[in-house]
C-alpha cells in the first residue's frame, strides 16, 4: 500500500516514542489487531447496504439497527469516507479503497462552495485528507487546497479568528471550541502549496481561542461571542453543554487534540501547555470507569448519559501529546490514559457488535436539543478507528 504525503503528520514523529512507555494491567487485554479486523469486517458489511454515495451515515438512535443518512452538506459527511479510508489502511483491502474513493468524491463540492460554517475541515480533511495521505492522488490535493482557501474566507482579522457559525446572528462573531480541529487543514495547506497566510490564520485562531475560550481552571467554553467591529470578547456560551460555565466533555477533548497539533505545527509552548492542562483537567474529572459523562456538570451525574465519542477523541489527542511532550513521565501518563480509553471502548460494553451497523455505542450528540442521546454517532467511529491505528503504529515501533 503506497503512503506518500502524510496528512496525518502526527504519525511522522512516532519515532520520538521510546521504550519509556510502560504498560498498565488494565490495558493488557486489548487486542488491537482483533478489534481492527472486527471493525473492518463490519464496515465492509455496512457499505454494501448504502445505495448512494451522496447519502452518508450520521447516527443510529432509539435502538434502530441501521444508520440514518445525511446529505453532503451535513457537518458529519466527511467522517464516513474517513472511516473507509482507515479501514483500507488497516486492511489493505482494495475493495474498501474503491468504496472510500466513491464516498469521498461527493464531498468535493464543499471545497468550492461559499463557506457556510467552519465544518469544511471536518468534511474535507477527514475524507480527502486521509485519501491523499494514503494514495498521493494529486486531484485530492487540489481539493484540499481549495477547501483551505474556502475555510479562510470566514476569518475576521479584527477578532483574529474564524467565524464558526455565521447562521447565528445573535452572536456578532462567534468561535467554538470544535473549530480548533479544522485548523489542521489550514496548517497542512500552508505547507503543501497553499498561501502562507493560511498558517497565520490558523495560529491566530488558536491564540484567540486559547485566550478567550479556555477558562482559568482549564475547562472550556463551547462558544465565544465577540464584537465583530472591535474584536472584544463578549461572553462564553454553551450550546451543546449543560450550562455556560459547565464542562462539556466533547468540547474539552476538541481542545486537547486541537491545541496539541497546533503546538506540533507552530512550536508554541503556550499551545502545548494549554493542551496538557486541558488533558489534565479532563483526567482529573473522569469517572472511575474511564468514559466521560456528556457533561461533567450535569446534575444527573452519575445517571447522566455517557459520551463514547469524547473518549475516542481524547484518546487521539493524548496519543498526540505522548509524542510531543518531552518529559518521560508525561509521555507515560498520556500514552497509558489513551490506551486505557481505547481498551474500554473495545469491550462489549461499548462496541456495537451485532446490535447495529455502527462500531460504537453510547455517544451523545446535542443533549440540550434531545438529539442523539445514548446513540451511535459516526464521528465516534471515526476517532475510534484513528486511535486504534495510531496506537498500533506506536506499539509496533516499541517492538521493533
Amino acid at each position: 500500500m503506497k503512503c506518500t504525503k502524510k496528512v496525518w503528520s502526527g504519525l511522522l514523529i512516532v519515532i520520538l516514542l521510546t521504550s519509556c512507555f510502560s504498560e498498565k494491567k488494565e490495558t493488557a487485554s486489548l487486542n488491537i489487531d482483533k478489534t481492527l479486523e472486527s471493525n473492518v469486517l463490519k464496515t465492509k458489511a455496512t457499505v454494501k447496504t448504502l445505495k448512494s454515495a451522496s447519502r452518508l451515515p450520521r447516527s443510529i438512535e432509539n435502538n434502530e439497527k441501521n444508520w440514518s443518512l445525511v446529505p453532503v452538506k451535513d457537518w458529519c459527511s466527511g467522517f464516513w469516507p474517513g472511516v473507509l479510508w482507515y479501514a483500507y489502511e488497516a486492511s489493505g483491502d482494495e475493495s474498501i479503497k474503491k468504496e472510500a474513493e466513491k464516498f469521498t468524491i461527493p464531498i468535493k463540492k464543499i471545497a468550492y462552495k461559499s463557506a457556510l460554517d467552519h465544518d469544511i475541515g471536518f468534511q474535507v480533511y477527514c475524507s480527502y485528507g486521509n485519501g491523499y495521505r494514503l494514495t498521493g492522488n494529486e486531484a485530492y490535493k487540489e481539493v484540499l487546497l481549495a477547501a483551505a482557501d474556502t475555510l479562510a474566507t470566514l476569518y475576521n482579522p479584527i477578532v483574529g479568528s474564524i467565524h464558526s457559525w455565521p447562521m447565528k446572528p445573535q452572536y456578532p462573531h462567534n468561535t467554538i471550541i470544535d473549530n480548533m480541529m479544522n485548523l489542521e487543514l489550514l496548517f497542512w495547506a500552508a505547507k503543501n502549496g497553499g498561501s502562507k497566510t493560511l498558517y497565520d490564520i490558523a495560529e491566530s485562531h488558536a491564540e484567540v481561542t486559547m485566550k478567550n475560550l479556555v477558562r482559568p481552571d482549564y475547562s472550556a467554553y463551547h462558544l465565544g461571542s465577540f464584537d465583530d467591529k472591535t474584536g472584544a470578547f463578549i461572553r462564553g456560551v454553551a450550546h451543546q453543554g449543560y450550562a455556560d460555565d459547565s464542562m462539556w466533555a466533547r468540547g474539552q477533548t476538541w481542545g486537547i487534540y486541537g491545541f496539541a497539533f497546533s503546538y506540533r505545527e507552530t512550536g508554541r509552548e503556550d499551545f502545548l501547555n494549554t493542551s496538557t492542562h486541558l488533558a489534565d483537567k479532563y483526567l482529573e474529572r473522569l469517572p472511575v470507569d474511564g468514559i466521560p459523562f456528556w457533561d461533567f456538570d450535569d446534575p444527573k451525574v452519575p445517571n447522566a448519559p455517557k459520551d463514547a465519542s469524547a473518549a475516542a477523541i481524547a484518546a487521539c489527542g493524548m496519543l498526540e501529546l505522548a509524542v510531543l511532550v518531552k518529559d518521560d513521565a508525561l509521555k507515560n501518563k498520556y500514552y497509558n490514559a489513551a490506551k486505557r480509553f481505547i481498551s474500554i471502548l473495545s469491550t462489549d460494553a461499548y462496541m456495537s457488535n451485532q446490535k447495529n451497523q455502527a462500531l460504537l455505542l453510547h455517544s451523545t450528540g446535542h443533549h440540550p436539543k434531545n438529539s442523539e442521546i445514548d446513540a451511535s454517532i459516526i464521528y465516534a467511529d471515526y476517532y475510534f478507528m484513528e486511535a486504534l491505528l495510531r496506537l498500533k503504529k506506536m506499539e509496533e515501533y516499541k517492538k521493533s
